[in-house]
């Protein structure tokens, strides 16, 4: 069996004791200093502290107070070992307050404490980051962010990007998926689950739990993380413990939106991620991407992966042929009942391709 020993905050010298049975037993300080034959500057520098009680000193107070020697002795051995693990412990605070001011530059310190992932004290959150960020040092954690996967923000135009906040996101849903465990990924199950996740997308009940619960039934992570500030990503995928994995912020709230970005991250997945398990594809919201990575092969294949899944392309060019005079509820709702998919991801295709968002629509965007 172990014990934990704890550390005091603060060690109590066995002058403080002496002190109470000096006045417990009517003394005043001269004169038991007289009895034990100390001057009353000795006894007095015992009782504040700065003079230890020796075995000589301790058979003195067991014949003048009847308090065993072993009793003092004790005392003055715990208080010697209190302070040195005192001073220990505040040497290691004083570390971790060091090392924690370096960290803090390279995560999104406000964002992690919303989602109480650090608690302020740096002694138990640096390795709550380690293990968050999965490093062991200050060094694999100062290079992360020159890696291809993150740089690519530093290079940014944007001004509502941010690399540490979008960095700390991801790594928080890659942490958060390495605690989900689900049963092995079969790639060849790739149809019969679109077709699940269409049809509980064109019902629209209870989606969010639905779609998880489904993606997990068939060897897929699924992480529900909103962002921070400056955080404008729409979802992630990788791979996580030998199952892919997605991450999806859910920022819009909108079924639409919700809809495409399940399917463009399936898509990495399907296309990318079975060829690749050290890949990673991170995706922000349209306005904020750069133009290189909206055009690369892989966001390409993404895009028509999730339009095609979501809309057939034959059914949706042969709808498209007439899609200014068709851009009205009725046509929209129509076209939804006819290929089975709900009237608002419709809309949302409709919306991208002639670049009109504001037109009205009694269409319901919620997702339920």
């Amino acid at each position: 069996m172990t014990t934990t020993n704890l550390i005091p905050a603060i060690a109590t010298h066995p002058g403080l004791l002496l002190a109470d049975e000096i006045e417990a037993n009517e003394y005043t300080q001269i004169d038991f200093a007289k009895l034990i034959g100390l001057k009353r500057s000795q006894l007095n520098e015992i009782i504040k502290g700065k003079r230890n009680i020796n075995a000589e000193l301790a058979l003195l107070l067991e014949k003048a107070l009847g308090i065993d020697a072993e009793f003092w002795m004790e005392a003055q051995k715990n208080y010697d070992l209190d302070k040195v693990r005192i001073e220990a412990k505040n040497k290691l605070r004083l570390e971790a307050i060091e090392i924690w001011n370096v960290i803090k530059s390279f995560i999104p310190v406000a964002f992690f404490k919303k989602e109480q992932i650090i608690s302020g004290d740096p002694c138990q959150d640096i390795n709550t980051i380690k293990e968050v960020y999965q490093v062991e040092n200050l060094d694999q954690m100062a290079t992360m962010s020159v890696q291809t996967n993150y740089a690519r923000f530093k290079k940014s135009a944007k001004l509502k990007t941010d690399v540490v906040n979008i960095m700390g996101w991801v790594k928080l849903v890659q942490h958060r998926a390495s605690d989900i465990t689900v049963v092995p990924f079969h790639h060849e199950n790739q149809e019969g689950v679109i077709e699940k996740l269409r049809a509980i997308l064109f019902e629209n009940k209870s989606v969010l739990e639905k779609v998880q619960n489904t993606l997990h039934e068939n060897g897929i992570k699924l992480v529900y993380q909103t962002k921070g500030e400056k955080t404008p990503v729409d979802g992630v995928s990788f791979w996580s413990h030998g199952n892919p994995a997605i991450g999806m912020t859910l920022r819009h709230n909108r079924l639409d939106n919700f809809a495409f970005t399940l399917f463009h991250e399936l898509g990495h997945i399907y296309e990318h991620l079975i060829n690749n398990n050290e890949a990673e594809f991170i995706d922000l919201d349209f306005k904020n991407e750069e133009e290189e990575y909206k055009n690369s092969l892989e966001e390409k294949q993404a895009n028509h992966f999730a339009q095609n899944s979501l809309i057939k392309e034959e059914a949706w060019n042969t709808f498209a042929k007439n899609i200014i005079s068709s851009n009205n509820d009725e046509s929209i709702i129509a076209f939804a009942k006819k290929v089975k998919i709900h009237p608002s991801i419709v809309r949302g295709r409709v919306c991208f391709e002639l670049n009109d968002f504001r037109s009205f629509t009694t269409i319901d965007k919620s997702i339920n």
